[in-house]
């Protein structure tokens, strides 16, 4: 599974009150919950017609704070597709999984500037900079979590699993 993008890049500590301000947890529509992803720290972010398929490079500790799903949802359905971090907020990672959002840990995210174009294998267990031609290894998700992210998340996975219980 390859995903490529222009990349954005946030720094250390991006909250889950950040990534999806609490003014705008008043709906559980996807759609607009994506409108006002990472508002209070970039204006409009949500709303840009150039993060279609963009991958978020950041630094330490991403997705801290509260345990709501609103903020992996946010990202993602704004079209964001792939977070790389230094580190996850744990509840977040387990989060982002749940719905199918890929996210990579990569020591050396610093090393990337907005706009560098990137290519994240999450089989191979590689990140390309191919702007800066260098490329990263990574630990490569296992063939469960793979699974997880072609079927759509983790109820899609445990339904299948299940021989569709509950269908």
């Amino acid at each position: 599974m390859k995903i490529e993008g222009k990349c954005f890049v946030f720094g250390d500590n991006v909250n889950t009150d950040e990534i999806i301000p609490a003014r705008y947890l008043n709906t559980s529509n996807p759609d607009e919950l994506a409108r006002y992803c990472m508002e209070d720290i970039r204006p409009g972010f949500g709303k840009r017609d150039d993060i279609k398929g963009a991958i978020i490079i950041a630094g330490e500790n991403f997705g801290c704070g509260s345990s709501r799903e609103h903020a992996p949802i946010a990202i993602k359905t704004a079209g964001i597709s792939c977070v790389v971090a230094k580190s996850f907020a744990r509840i977040f990672f387990r989060n982002a999984i749940n719905i199918a959002l890929p996210i990579v840990e990569l020591e050396q995210a610093d090393e990337f500037d907005e706009g560098d174009f990137v290519e994240v294998d999450l089989e191979a267990g590689i990140v390309k900079n191919k702007t800066k031609n260098k490329t990263y290894r990574i630990h490569p998700y296992p063939d469960f979590l793979r699974e997880i992210m072609k079927l759509g998340g983790w109820l899609e996975y445990c339904l299948k699993k299940s021989g569709g219980f509950g269908k």
